[in-house]
């Protein structure tokens, strides 16, 4: 500024305004007046719309998902809702952008004509060459219509397993149990497990030894599992009371009884550890050995062997193979040593 002061005070020379760099500095002044006049107001103008427009997108989604946390009948309805406002806010200010691009070129004076028929040409060619992305977008949209799975979510999907912590038209965020981050294209979403759908089941089993009375455990095993179940701790995670199936299998020396637990979504890998840690030392307190199907059971050999009475005598014990002396003959020619 203080430069084109001095410029315009210097009016000598070749700043002269006759000549050309004179002309050229008027020129500047009088192009420089009319951006202040006419154009900067537009400019200015635009610009505090888009800023308005934005600010006013994130407080109305923002205010959508409070309201939705604070009145949502489930979590998968507040889940649902989050994920919605989400996209729309992604959306509308990549749009507000575009917009105000537009404006912005078209106040500077470039022809917007040849740019829109451009990007029309453009937007056929990327089309055909960048399927994958309007495959993104469309599966996307039919994701969020038919409400397949929402932000917080454990999901199975495109062969990962984890939350979902984000989600747009063209993508999803997926974070696993050790917190590894994984981005997913919508159009790899061939195949959902929402895991935090209505209620989850896991199967415990516990393997006791054949020598336990199978009665004994059942009766055993209940009565922990229903102890669970009536905790304060966990009393209003379980929709059903947990199942105690029987003797599922027999392996070896060891009997097998499943257990049953079915609690609120992704709820359930509390009472399953309490459930194992409470059978440890029940096991233990009932002289109970737990199943090893590698463990040779000889009860019944035992009584059998028992029956027989003392009449027989012990058999003579084997000769130790390490008295016995060497071979003194060939024992493929059959030629004894001299």
């Amino acid at each position: 500024m203080v430069s084109l002061v001095y410029l315009l005070a210097m009016r000598t020379g070749i700043f002269a305004e006759e000549r050309f760099l004179g002309r050229l500095l008027d020129h500047w002044g009088v192009d420089g007046e009319e951006f202040v006049r006419n154009k900067l107001p537009h400019l200015l103008v635009v610009a505090a719309i888009a800023f308005v427009l934005m600010r006013l997108l994130r407080l109305i989604t923002f205010h959508i998902t409070r309201v939705a946390e604070r009145n949502s009948a489930t979590p998968a309805h507040f889940a649902q809702v989050k994920t919605v406002a989400g996209v729309v806010r992604t959306t509308g200010l990549a749009i507000i952008w575009v917009i105000a691009g537009l404006q912005i070129l078209d106040t500077l004076g470039v022809n917007l004509a040849p740019l829109l028929a451009s990007a029309g040409i453009a937007g056929i060619a990327l089309g055909l060459a960048a399927q994958n992305i309007v495959k993104d977008v469309l599966n996307g949209i039919l994701i969020l219509i038919e409400d397949q799975f929402n932000v917080g979510d454990t999901v199975r999907l495109a062969g990962l397993s984890g939350v979902v912590e984000a989600m747009t038209l063209r993508k999803t965020t997926v974070r696993d149990a050790d917190g590894t981050l994984y981005i997913v294209p919508n159009s790899q979403i061939t195949t959902v497990a929402n895991l935090s759908v209505g209620y989850s089941m896991a199967t415990v089993n516990v393997n006791v030894d054949f020598s336990a009375n199978p009665d004994q455990v059942l009766e055993l095993l209940k009565g922990i599992a229903m102890e669970i179940r009536t905790s304060e701790e966990f009393r209003e995670i379980f929709v059903a009371d947990p199942q105690i199936l029987g003797v599922d299998a027999i392996k070896g020396s060891e009997l097998i009884f499943p257990v049953v637990f079915k609690t609120l979504a992704t709820k359930q890998y509390a009472p399953v550890r309490e459930f194992r840690r409470r059978v440890r030392l029940a096991l233990e307190e009932n002289h109970l050995l737990p199943g090893d199907p590698n463990r040779v059971f000889n009860t019944f050999m035992d009584k059998a062997e028992s029956g027989r009475g003392d009449s027989t005598t012990d058999a003579a014990p084997g000769a130790d193979p390490t008295t016995l002396k060497p071979q003194d003959g060939n024992p493929f020619s059959g030629d004894s040593a001299s």
